[in-house]
């Protein structure tokens, strides 16, 4: 395998970002595949960007830099977590480097900027990480060339309402970040629990990215069973040492951002026993996992987070549908289809597309411990799978055609009924 690099824009690691261009000595010379890969790689979101990158790059190099025989050329922009700089860039990808496929974002509010874009530049987009719930829900129909391969925000979090109910857990309050990915992973949580026999008794909303919760501590209602939270960015780490310094005991429920592997090196004790629910758990003990871990660890010195499990599982459902394609690359309708088509044994388990183009799949419930695993000598803090739950749909129990009749999951849906 030979690997050649150029620079072509200022960006990547804080340096430069690079076209990376896979070759390898073959039986013949295979189709270029030219996939522009966008992610917050500089600001406050980096380092979710570059595990992002990390996992779909160790991917292709396993593949040798090739996916269903062709060569991938593979052009990472840096999105710097601003959705309107991820379709700048998206501009320059297709417009410039005559990308085939779009990859990324990381916001939910990037998926609902990439995806119209992509619609306008007629190219396949796959929505790793964006979780926005209507991009394959009620607005999906105007976005054909879209794939999610990662999660809608409420996925998770209606398997976590159920959880709670079922553990006898009657009244809950809630502390999210005051975005679209905070209110729909509410909402989704609220909607089962309730729909259970629960109440959500109340909701604070502070910041997104905010790292004093000195005043929204103070507001929190001491007379609940647990408090459930959405922190993203660098926010779990300040949270929790935070609900702790300040003498809270409730237990903690939470969205999976609230405690991934993304952040739980910066955590430390006051972070064991956060409930959490997600897609993946690097703690997952499969042998698909544990080769998974050990290996991206070595790699990058780091435990895996979601960002770089599900952008290396993005790059093996592109390596799949391209398999079929007899060699060529099939155009944008015939490659969604062959997205569509493929079924997956991915590291966080089975994986399929229901009819919208989103992932019915695992959902895990996961309790954070301070353990030994996979042979390291050290105990640290891992996700530690406490329950899975089979085949999950975005639509949960309801059905999609019942679920599709209320509204999106939002900052006032479910309304707070019980709220005091």
């Amino acid at each position: 395998m030979c690997t050649h690099r150029r620079p072509i824009r200022p960006a990547l690691w804080a340096a430069a970002v690079l076209s990376v261009l896979w070759t390898w000595s073959g039986p013949a010379a295979a189709e270029e595949l030219r996939i522009g890969f966008i992610a917050p790689l500089t600001g406050p979101f980096a380092q979710a960007g570059k595990d992002m990158l990390n996992g779909f790059t160790m991917y292709l190099q396993e593949q040798h830099g090739a996916f269903g025989g062709f060569q991938v050329n593979l052009i990472a922009e840096d999105s710097q977590g601003i959705p309107a700089t991820a379709v700048t860039k998206a501009e320059m990808l297709t417009g410039q480097d005559h990308v085939q496929l779009l990859v990324g974002g990381l916001l939910a509010t990037d998926g609902y900027a990439l995806a119209p874009f992509a619609e306008r530049a007629q190219v396949p987009y796959i929505a790793s990480i964006p979780s926005s719930d209507n991009l394959t829900q009620r607005e999906k129909s105007k976005y054909p060339n879209l794939v999610r391969t990662g999660w809608t925000s409420s996925q998770p979090t209606q398997v976590l309402g159920q959880w709670a109910c079922d553990q006898g857990i009657k009244r809950v309050s809630v502390m999210a970040a005051d975005f679209a990915f905070g209110y729909e992973s509410v909402g989704g949580f609220q909607k089962a629990f309730e729909d259970c026999g629960g109440k959500v008794v109340q909701k604070i909303w502070p910041p997104l990215n905010n790292k004093d919760f000195g005043p929204f501590l103070a507001q929190l209602n001491r007379n609940v069973d647990a408090v459930f939270t959405v922190m993203v960015g660098s926010m779990p780490p300040q949270f929790t040492k935070q609900y702790r310094a300040a003498g809270l005991t409730l237990p903690l429920l939470g969205q999976g951002n609230s405690a991934d592997e993304f952040t739980l090196p910066f955590m430390g004790d006051e972070a064991v026993g956060y409930v959490t629910a997600l897609q993946y758990s690097a703690a997952l003990e499969t042998p698909k996992n544990e080769a998974f871990v050990k290996k991206y660890r070595q790699a990058y010195g780091k435990v895996p987070s979601y960002y770089s499990e599900s952008n290396y599982s993005s790059a093996q459902w592109i390596d799949e549908a391209l398999k079929h394609s007899n060699g060529k690359w099939p155009g944008t309708g015939e490659f969604v289809r062959l997205m569509a088509e493929a079924r997956l044994d991915a590291v966080r388990g089975p994986l399929r597309l229901d009819d919208t183009m989103n992932p019915v799949q695992n959902i895990y419930i996961r309790k954070v411990e301070k353990k030994k695993m996979f042979g390291y000598p050290d105990a640290e803090l891992w996700n530690t799978v406490i329950k899975t739950v089979p085949n999950v749909s975005q639509f949960w129990t309801y059905g999609k055609d019942k679920f599709l009749e209320q509204p999106v999951y939002s900052r006032d849906f479910p309304p707070c009924r019980y709220c005091e």
